[in-house]
């Protein structure tokens, strides 16, 4: 696939509009902005017993609608903005309790067909260093990330290239999936990897859930289709909207039942992309009864050669910021919240009282970096720059510090909880319950095996007091974990309910 013309002919197989025509209704797709702008100059006034009714639904786990969430994203008065924390706080409790979940991206290549104005990565691009890893080098990058720092969850990343295609991704799956290398105790292993990749045909989707994916992730990058048709130039995939706003329903369709959705924030306004990304949300709930999975929050970034990301014109401040996580968590009250190392650290320490509950530590985003002893970022290896460049181990400490436990858990995959099932389960509260009794397995199996001694004994104050919680709480459960407990601290590994 080396020449233009090799290239030219494999971008001109990607789209299959048979595959999304069905769902279009008169050429248009679910997103309307018209109605959406309509609803966000409706909703103005900030009346107290309608957003009391609207954060009692949300307390509720109940999916607010695009009236109730214009609502809350044109509050003002802070005393109500106070209500909404308040209720957030309850939401996240209520469904995710005080664990947090950590992972690791791995970008695998950076060739890229598509020339996305705000993207480092962009073909028009030449400073860029391409490459692609090697299975060797994937394997390397794994060794580091399982057996050196001690993730469990991945999100590989990967361009839209043929050098990166459907084959490889599953090849590299494969070869991420068998990386086992010896710790402290047990041993360190990647046991689900996210992906966040191109947008892909139903045979291909297909491909990937037999490979045992867990989300997967695409963002739009933003729903107002006038501004995508500007910064995706014509002639690239990237630049069909339809092609891509409808690639979850056939992620669906193939069998992949967990997704994650996300808006780039700074592309065009906030209050219409948030509205965008929970009608997204509705659509797949009622065309497939399964909703997001996770929501990430990016935000626009300064990029190699890319004088786009300084001129947006809607650059998203530190407050407008929170207030996106903040209306998401309540109208979205069962889907995972991600908040990347993209942001600082105290805007991620920030965001845990806004009910994120997953984020990405010791990242690195250059082709290869991990395996590296220069952690320094090259902005022309990068898709942009990092905000927070913490170890895990740090990023734990803090968590714990501050009373969260950190899960590693991803007994749900492989238990079949996911899909309408987790949907369901989380909605109801009985997810956390099996979350919560994981997260103390996993949580222990870290400690012991690559925790430093001062993170490992700010998790043992967690420890001690998730077990007592339940004994307490949950009195069924306290025998069988009391027994998995014993012999993940004797080097059991992977044990989970």
């Amino acid at each position: 696939m080396g020449n233009s013309y090799d290239i030219r002919d494999w971008i001109d197989k990607r789209i299959k509009p048979e595959q999304i025509n069905k769902y279009i209704s008169k050429g248009n797709g679910f997103i309307n902005i018209q109605k959406i702008n309509a609803k966000l100059s409706e909703k103005k006034s900030s009346d107290p017993k309608k957003i009391k009714d609207i954060l009692s639904k949300s307390i509720e786990i109940k999916t607010l609608s695009l009236e109730e969430t214009a609502c809350l994203l044109n509050v003002q008065d802070e005393s109500l903005i106070d209500q909404m924390r308040q209720a957030a706080l309850k939401v996240k409790k209520k469904v995710y309790d005080n664990r947090i979940v950590t992972f690791a991206p791995l970008y695998l290549g950076n060739f890229c067909v598509n020339d996305c104005l705000y993207c480092g990565f962009r073909k028009s691009n030449l400073e860029a260093q391409r490459k692609v890893l090697n299975m060797d080098e994937v394997g390397k990058e794994t060794e580091v990330l399982a057996g050196r720092i001690g993730h469990k969850r991945l999100i590989a990343v990967y361009g839209e290239h043929p050098l990166n295609d459907i084959d490889y991704i599953l090849k590299s799956l494969g070869q991420i999936y068998k990386v086992k290398v010896p710790a402290r105790k047990g041993f360190g292993q990647i046991r689900r990897v996210n992906v966040n990749a191109p947008v892909f045909s139903i045979e291909e989707l297909k491909g990937l859930k037999a490979a045992g994916i867990g989300t997967y992730q695409v963002f739009q990058e933003t729903y107002h289709e006038p501004t995508y048709s500007k910064i995706h130039p014509q002639g690239t995939i990237k630049s069909d909207y339809l092609w891509r706003l409808y690639c979850m329903h056939r992620a669906f369709e193939a069998g992949i039942d967990d997704v994650g959705l996300g808006v780039l924030f700074g592309l065009y306004d906030w209050k219409y992309e948030v509205m965008s990304l929970c009608a997204h949300n509705i659509e797949l709930e009622e065309k497939f009864s399964i909703g997001a999975h996770t929501i990430s929050f990016p935000r626009l970034e300064p990029a190699q050669n890319s004088p786009f990301t300084a001129k947006s014109g809607f650059k998203v401040e530190d407050e407008d910021f929170k207030k996106i996580m903040l209306v998401i968590r309540l109208s979205l009250p069962h889907s995972g919240m991600i908040i990347t190392a993209r942001e600082s650290a105290s805007m991620r320490r920030d965001s845990l009282a806004l009910g994120i509950t997953q984020t990405d530590a010791s990242t690195r985003i250059g082709i290869g970096a991990y395996s590296e002893q220069d952690c320094s970022q090259d902005i022309g290896r990068q898709q942009f720059i990092l905000g927070d460049t913490r170890s895990l181990d740090e990023i734990i400490r803090e968590f714990s510090q501050l009373g969260y436990i950190t899960s590693f858990c991803t007994a749900g995959y492989r238990c079949g909880r996911t899909g309408k099932c987790i949907m369901d389960l989380l909605r109801s509260g009985q997810e956390g319950k099996f979350c919560k009794l994981n997260a103390v397995l996993t949580f222990r199996e870290w400690l012991d095996d690559f925790a430093s001694e001062e993170t490992k004994k700010a998790g043992e104050i967690i420890i001690k007091k998730e077990l007592a919680e339940i004994e307490n709480k949950l009195p069924e459960f306290y025998p069988k974990l009391v027994e998995y407990y014993k012999k993940i601290s004797e080097g059991g590994r992977d044990l989970y309910f």
